[in-house]
C-alpha cells in the first residue's frame, strides 16, 4: 500500500507581542488555529488565557490542503503562567482517513534570552473518528518543535524555527522541518486607530526517513513549501490574504498525501506511483481567513 495516504508533521507557532493586535505573526508552518502565533506575551506570574475562532477558504499546511481546497473552520484556547503555557486546537479537515476533526494538544516554554524569543514545545495531533485508518491503524502522532523570533528595528522581525516527528502520522517514518520568515508591520503613525497591517513571508523544507515495510518501506518525497501575504487587524477582528505554494509535482503530491480525487495520466514511477496518479493537493493556493482572537 502507498505511504502517500498519510500527512507530514505538525506546526511552529509562537507568541507574539504587538502594539494593536497579534494577528500579523510570522507563520513558520503552523497549524491554521493554533493561538500560540497570535498571543501577547505574559505579563508577570499570573494565570492568562487567549482563545481565537474563525473561517478560512482553505486549510493549507505546509503547502499542501488538509480539507481538499474546501472552506475550513476551527478554533484555539491557550492558557499560560509567566513562560509556560499549554493549548489546545479544533479544525475541519478533509483527509484520506476521513477523520471527524483534527484535535491538538501542546505544552511548552518561552522563555527570552538576549534578544530573541524563544518557544520549545511538544504537540500531540489526534483525529478522532477516522473511518478509513488503513495501515497505519490511524494517523496520529505527535512532534517536538523549537522556534526564535527577533525583533529589528520598530517594523521588522524575522523567525527560523525546526519541527521533529519520529513517527510522523504513525508510518514509521522520522519527519524533520525547517523553516525562516520575514515580517513587517505598518507603523502604527501611519494607520487609523485600532487598525494594525502586517506583510509576512516565510519558507520551508520537509524531509523523511523510510516509512514501515508494509507502507512500501520507501520515504515520502522531500520538498519545499513558501508563502506571503498581508494581514489587517481591527480590533479582535483579523483579516489574512495569503498566497501558498510548494515545488512538489502533481505526481509526488499524491504520493505525500493519498489525496482520493487523485486521477491518471501522470507519470508512472514503479516503487512510489506505479499508477502515475496525479493530485492538485500541493499547487499554487490562494487563501482568505477571518478570525477573532480574544
Amino acid at each position: 500500500m502507498l505511504a502517500s495516504l498519510w500527512f507530514a508533521p505538525g506546526g511552529l507557532a509562537r507568541a507574539q507581542t504587538l502594539e494593536i493586535s497579534p494577528g500579523g505573526a510570522i507563520g513558520l508552518g503552523n497549524r491554521g488555529w493554533s493561538a500560540a502565533d497570535t498571543n501577547h506575551a505574559t505579563s508577570g506570574n499570573e494565570f492568562e488565557f487567549s482563545a481565537r475562532t474563525g473561517v478560512a477558504s482553505d486549510y493549507i499546511y505546509r503547502g499542501t490542503t488538509l480539507s481538499d481546497h474546501q472552506p475550513a473552520a476551527g478554533g484555539a484556547l491557550e492558557a499560560r503562567f509567566g513562560p509556560v503555557y499549554a493549548g489546545t486546537t479544533v479544525a475541519t479537515v478533509a483527509l484520506p482517513t476521513e477523520p471527524a476533526a483534527e484535535l491538538t494538544a501542546t505544552g511548552g516554554v518561552r522563555p527570552k534570552i538576549a534578544n530573541i524569543d524563544f518557544d520549545l514545545g511538544v504537540t500531540y495531533f489526534a483525529y478522532p473518528g477516522e473511518r478509513l485508518p488503513g495501515e497505519t491503524h490511524g494517523i496520529n502522532y505527535w512532534e517536538a518543535v523549537v522556534r526564535g523570533d527577533r525583533s529589528i528595528g520598530e517594523s521588522i522581525r524575522i523567525a527560523s524555527g525546526y519541527a521533529f516527528s519520529p513517527d510522523v502520522s504513525n508510518t514509521g517514518a522520522w519527519s524533520q522541518y525547517l523553516a525562516a520568515g520575514l515580517g513587517f508591520e505598518l507603523p502604527s503613525r501611519l494607520l487609523p486607530k485600532n487598525l494594525g497591517v502586517s506583510f509576512t513571508t516565510a519558507a520551508g523544507y520537509s524531509w523523511f526517513g523510510h516509512q514501515a515495510p508494509n507502507l512500501g518501506g520507501f520515504p515520502l518525497p522531500a520538498y519545499l513549501n513558501w508563502q506571503a501575504g498581508v494581514t489587517f487587524t481591527y480590533k479582535v477582528l483579523n483579516l489574512d490574504l495569503r498566497y501558498y505554494d510548494t515545488n512538489l509535482s502533481k505526481e509526488n503530491c499524491f504520493v505525500f498525501t493519498g489525496d482520493p480525487n487523485a486521477r491518471p495520466g501522470g507519470r508512472v514511477d514503479p516503487i512510489t506511483n506505479p499508477a502515475g496518479l496525479v493530485s492538485n493537493w500541493c499547487g499554487a493556493t490562494f487563501v482568505a481567513k477571518a478570525w477573532f482572537a480574544f
